[in-house]
């Protein structure tokens, strides 16, 4: 396979990781310590994530639990979950932080299943630019007789392949997800 094909094939994985990622943070109703990865708090005027500052732990279905390792910054923490768009309103008991996720509405559910599959389409576009620069740079290949006109064409084969096969793993995952929405 070729290098190019090869760096085309590392930035779709990069665009699939960024996804699941994404579908982390995704609130669907179970508590998922991923959603805080976008919560930072105002530590010593530096944004530190809360993982960072806290053990996280799911103590149920639907509770997470944050447990600062140092007890003065328990207002810190709550205050950037407040401040966060995570939509869950922390209760402090002195020791730790509990963020009860509530049951999703079926509407609710709804808006989050939208979400799921803009999240896929964003990232399908984003693995079609892939290829389309990848078969740019097969074109110039060609024109600057670094390939033939049959290896242009086998190597647009493989990335239109490529591209197949992620479009394909995304729509599973989006599928995936809107299961995992549903079910609860």
């Amino acid at each position: 396979m070729n290098e190019r094909v090869k760096k085309a094939e590392e930035k779709m994985n990069k665009s699939v990781a960024r996804l699941e990622n994404e579908f982390a943070s995704v609130r669907a109703g179970r508590a998922n310590p991923a959603v805080l990865d976008k919560a930072m708090v105002d530590y010593y005027g530096a944004p530190t994530p809360i993982n960072q500052m806290a053990a996280v732990s799911v103590a149920e279905s639907r509770i997470l639990m944050i447990q600062p390792w140092d007890i003065s910054t328990l207002k810190l923490i709550e205050k950037a979950i407040i401040t966060s768009d995570i939509g869950i309103t922390p209760t402090n008991d002195g020791k730790v932080i509990r963020l009860v996720f509530p049951q999703p509405t079926e509407e609710k559910r709804k808006e989050l299943c939208k979400e799921v599959k803009k999240l896929g389409e964003d990232t399908k576009v984003a693995i079609r630019s892939i290829r389309r620069d990848a078969i740019d740079d097969f074109k110039k290949m060609k024109k600057n007789s670094e390939i033939t006109e049959d290896e242009q064409k086998d190597l647009e084969n493989d990335i239109q392949k490529l591209t197949d096969k992620f479009c394909k793993n995304i729509d599973g995952m989006v599928s995936d997800k809107e299961k995992e929405i549903m079910s609860l």
